[in-house]
């Protein structure tokens, strides 16, 4: 069976005040590698999260970073530096960094591929909008956005990665995919890979990024392709993320 991985996105929330008791109730449950556990908290917060997990069983991620090595990119942050400060993981092509920020799925690939070059793990995350979904065009939009990153770097590399799966429009939407829908996308995305290779399709973890909370988590990894979640708003309550980490 593949492992399970419980990632806490924390998006622009927290401070050095709030992220100590987070962070301090995490390490303290999480003592096993059983469910693998993986925080993400702003950039500005990596180094004191590095110091607090001190290399114990949470690992560290970062929410995004540049496609770039080095250079004149001001405000920017390179996989190296991410891999400097403690990160074992970052997130690549986040919904809210394709919406809100433009990036297209060509700038994701280049990011993902900047990720494995920097010897992080990518989280790479694809999903359709609302209207997408409706258009019934969900199948052909994240084809699109995993070919992408094939095509740059090839299959081989989702070896080295993780998916996670995010169905915008049940994002803080209060609209909530079934477990059956988030299953029903994760199998399309393990036989897509599949048709490439299938040894890294069955060894590929998937997680779900849709609104998973700790009253629907334990449905949701019970479907056999979901893998573990990618968590938004809950992950900032250390009772609410603990709970989803004892469901995987």
């Amino acid at each position: 069976m593949r492992r399970k991985i419980v990632a806490g996105n924390w998006k622009m929330h927290g401070s050095r005040a709030a992220n100590t008791p987070l962070i301090e109730a995490i390490v303290a449950t999480v003592t096993s590698e059983r469910v693998g556990c993986v925080i993400c908290p702003p950039h500005v917060y990596l180094h004191d999260a590095a110091r607090a997990l001190h290399g114990g069983a949470v690992a560290l991620g970062a929410q995004d970073l540049c496609a770039e090595a080095v250079g004149a990119f001001t405000g920017e942050v390179s996989g190296a530096m991410l891999k400097d400060v403690g990160c074992s993981y970052t997130l690549v092509g986040h919904s809210e960094r394709r919406s809100l920020f433009g990036e297209s799925s060509a700038l994701v690939a280049r990011k993902f591929a900047a990720a494995l070059g920097a010897g992080l793990i990518p989280i790479l995350c694809v999903g359709e909008q609302l209207s997408e979904r409706e258009a019934g065009r969900t199948e052909g939009i994240v084809a699109a956005q995993l070919e992408a990153v094939t095509q740059l770097s090839g299959v081989q590399a989702l070896a080295g990665a993780l998916i996670a799966y995010e169905p915008v429009w049940a994002i803080g939407t209060g609209r909530t995919a079934t477990p059956e829908q988030a299953q029903e996308v994760h199998a399309f995305i393990r036989q897509r890979i599949a048709v490439e290779d299938a040894k890294i399709a069955a060894g590929l973890r998937i997680l779900y990024g849709g609104s998973v909370k700790a009253g629907n988590a334990q449905d949701i990894f019970a479907m056999p392709d979901v893998d573990g979640g990618l968590i938004g708003g809950a992950s900032l309550k250390a009772d609410e993320f603990l709970a989803i980490v004892a469901a995987a």
